[in-house]
């Protein structure tokens, strides 16, 4: 199962729709999940961080394998990121996606990833990350499975 547990909600409705169409291609090869997480707004960017890191705890367990999306992770091609996934399935049932918020991940949640990715260094809106990171997990799906798909 995939989980991605992320700080915010979509209201576009053309995001929401390529959200809805990615979930849906991805969920010919395993259960997926999407959890929000209310964004804690301006307030002081440290209580941000712990309000927020309350929130994503009640989602994240001990069977989970943790990978938080950041801008200081390391970054893959979309080839390896499928090998990695095609690991780390070997291992983990339940993988588990964290997306921050505007300040980001807390050190306490960054401490605890087990893989720590980022797509650039570039910053991107939080909702159309979710559509990329969606993207990206059907693509290594497609690419495990020897499937076309365009490039």
């Amino acid at each position: 199962m995939i989980k991605i547990i992320t700080v915010g909600s979509i209201k576009e409705k053309y995001l929401k729709e390529a959200i809805t169409e990615y979930q849906k291609r991805i969920s010919k090869y395993t259960r997926i999940e999407i959890i929000e997480v209310k964004d804690e707004g301006l307030v002081e960017k440290e209580k941000a961080l712990k309000l927020e890191e309350e929130k994503i705890r009640k989602y994240i367990n001990e069977r989970d394998y943790l990978i938080t999306l950041e801008i200081e992770g390391t970054e893959i091609t979309s080839i390896d990121f499928a090998k990695k996934m095609n690991s780390l399935w070997l291992d983990n049932s339940n993988l588990v996606f964290v997306i921050g918020g505007s300040y980001g991940l807390s050190e306490n949640i960054k401490k605890e990833s087990k893989w720590h990715l980022s797509f650039s260094k570039m910053t991107f809106p939080h909702q159309l990350f979710r559509v990329l990171l969606l993207e990206q997990i059907y693509r290594s799906y497609k690419i495990n499975n020897n499937e076309s798909y365009h490039k």
